[in-house]
């Protein structure tokens, strides 16, 4: 993802029948090239004639919309926030079969969900607790303590480090699971690229580095 405007759709990681059973090809394709393509467009057309804001960073975007004019304070706030989320969304999924967290992550994992099951229990009442529509998150802190938030709409818990985005918007599953949000949550679940997870959460947490951008 660009680090300012204009930025670009990512291509989709893998391809768009490589989630099956879990998430189809019809899902992926409006989610991906419908869905995630009109925050992009609609963010660069918020600030095609903002010279003035177009050096800001994504995550600057994210969190100090509030200082932004009033005409785009809003349209910037929900689709900044829709273009991280849904990039941070698709890189943090691979095909099955089911991957394991390891490493400093699975340690951190055990110290602040007591297991992984802890973990996904944690992610699960948040994803179905979340009214409308929304996100479950995985997040760290600047000291790698981990926990579970969940925002509305497009929202991102900046300045906590999103590591892992569980996307309760129906228009992620209805095609194929409805109202069902709970297989859902059970069928993303097995798709998390937990050694992804864990390269990431080993760069931001070591001493070298600075937090990235997802």
């Amino acid at each position: 993802m660009e680090a300012h405007y204009p930025f670009t759709l990512p291509p989709l990681p893998y391809g768009y029948d490589a989630l099956l059973p879990e998430l189809d090809e019809r899902t992926l394709h409006f989610h991906h090239d419908k869905h995630f393509a009109a925050y992009v467009d609609n963010l660069n057309d918020l600030l095609k004639d903002r010279s003035e804001y177009q050096s800001w960073s994504l995550e600057r975007l994210i969190q100090n919309w509030p200082a932004l004019p009033e005409d785009i304070r809003q349209g910037v706030r929900n689709n900044a926030g829709g273009v991280y989320s849904h990039d941070l969304y698709f890189k943090t999924m691979r095909p099955t079969p089911a991957s394991t967290p390891g490493g400093a992550l699975l340690r951190a994992i055990d110290r602040d969900f007591g297991d992984l099951q802890g973990l996904k229990a944690a992610l699960r009442t948040a994803a179905l607790g979340q009214f409308g529509s929304g996100w479950a998150w995985l997040v760290t802190d600047g000291d790698g303590q981990l926990s579970v938030r969940k925002t509305p709409n497009q929202d991102i818990p900046l300045p906590l480090t999103p590591l892992l985005g569980c996307d309760v918007w129906e228009h992620a599953y209805y095609l194929l699971y409805q109202n069902r949000r709970g297989e859902y949550f059970e069928a993303w679940w097995r798709l998390v690229d937990w050694p992804e997870l864990t390269r990431r959460y080993e760069e931001l947490t070591s001493p070298r580095t600075q937090y990235p951008t997802p």
